[in-house]
């Protein structure tokens, strides 16, 4: 893998995967998630870079997404270090985290997170299998129907009538009515 510094990362991370930002952490249980899916499935260094930088300004690191740091397991190290240039990296093993020069380490790994989208996180695959489903059928109905409509217009305009609709029926026949005829004559 290529080598890149912290802070090229930094800034080309959320142009290279939209949504995306750097890692930040915010509570034991984050860490613990994090540590225990690295175990699981890491294959790189064994240390990565975390989201976060010392802000000469104020004099405290910060996260790169700007929300307030609020959870750190820093290891034992020297605090009378300079801090100019220094990111924060994850041990892979142990969770902990430690101080590094973000210009002069170079990063073969790094944390991301993205937001999951509301479809993902609420609708499960089936729902929009359904929804899917019933808009398909929808649309065939709706089609089916005017094709009907349509023919039974085009029968009904088309002047073709049947024996039936033109020939007039008595009640009866006239075989009934000659003999009545002939009674009223012998009478």
């Amino acid at each position: 893998m290529s080598e890149i510094s912290a802070l090229t990362m930094t800034f080309f991370l959320p142009k290279i995967i939209s949504g995306a930002d750097m890692i930040s952490i915010h509570n034991e249980e984050e860490n613990a998630f994090i540590l225990d899916t690295l175990k699981k499935q890491w294959k790189g260094p064994d240390d990565i870079l975390l989201g976060m930088f010392y802000d000469t300004d104020d004099a405290s690191f910060k996260w790169f997404d700007n929300s307030n740091m609020t959870f750190h397991k820093w290891t034992d190290q020297d605090d009378d270090e300079d801090l100019v240039d220094t990111c924060a990296f994850l041990h892979t093993t142990t969770g902990e985290w430690k101080k590094g020069n973000c210009e002069v380490t170079s990063v073969q790994g790094t944390l991301c997170k993205a937001a999951i989208p509301y479809e993902k996180k609420y609708l499960s695959d089936n729902h929009i299998l359904i929804s899917a489903l019933v808009i398909a059928s929808t649309a065939i109905l709706t089609v089916l129907g005017a094709t009907v409509w349509f023919l039974y217009k085009r029968n009904l305009n088309s002047g073709f009538t049947t024996v039936f609709s033109t020939a007039p029926q008595s009640p009866y026949n006239d075989d009934c009515v000659l003999v009545v005829a002939e009674e009223n004559e012998c009478v």
